[in-house]
């Protein structure tokens, strides 16, 4: 699917019913992950305070469903001032758009656990049940990443941004950005439950062998 007929993507947008049962589900699945899940998620927490200075959550704005920002929850597994030392690794990047390093300087030793086994996703199970997101959809980008969307990709606003979604269980950060943005968009114009059924499934191995992981 090329980017000119994405382009043209008016019938690619869910209905109504689609998105009342999914956001339904979402709700359901969330509070019974975070309540089963609490012990782990202390656990968690209580190692990243201990391996390095500084909170254990971290938080970052993101652009979301009809291009509204939200602030998205993450493990913390970089260094305090991760943001501050972004713009002196840009040039180091593989590509342009996003920053996209074989290896980061600023991730921690329990940060490199929680991105190899995605555990540092989890808090965004709040923003599932604050309905910024799904657990399946697009994924969120943050403001300087979106700063280099093309037009035709804007389709994949169109849906709450997912906790998994195509990009994910493909290939994560192998995957050059404009492909990213392909794959979110032909997930919007493929809406169907059975493809979010096969992307939860396929996320299991995705996320056990660490499958573009950085």
């Amino acid at each position: 699917m090329t980017g000119e007929s994405l382009a043209s993507g008016a019938a690619c947008t869910p209905t109504r019913a689609y998105g009342l049962v999914k956001r339904a589900l979402d709700v359901v699945a969330a509070a019974l992950a975070l309540i089963l899940l609490a012990p782990m998620l202390l656990g968690l927490a209580l190692a990243i305070r201990a391996g390095s200075p500084g909170a254990a959550l971290f938080r970052q704005r993101r652009v979301g469903r009809f291009g509204r920002q939200f602030m998205m929850w993450k493990f913390r597994t970089m260094v305090r001032d991760a943001e501050r030392r972004r713009s002196a690794l840009i040039a180091d990047s593989r590509e342009a758009d996003w920053l996209n390093l074989d290896h980061d300087p600023r991730v921690t030793r329990v940060g490199r656990f929680l991105r190899r086994t995605s555990l540092d996703e989890l808090p965004q199970l709040v923003n599932v049940l604050l309905g910024d997101m799904s657990l399946v959809g697009p994924r969120p980008l943050p403001l300087a990443e979106h700063a280099h969307v093309p037009g035709w990709s804007l389709l994949r606003l169109e849906v709450r941004p997912g906790l998994t979604g195509l990009w994910q269980v493909t290939g994560r950060t192998r995957i050059p950005f404009h492909d990213m943005l392909r794959l979110d968009c032909e997930y919007v114009c493929g809406l169907s439950w059975r493809t979010d059924v096969e992307i939860l499934v396929r996320t299991v191995p995705a996320v056990l062998l660490g499958r573009g992981a950085n």
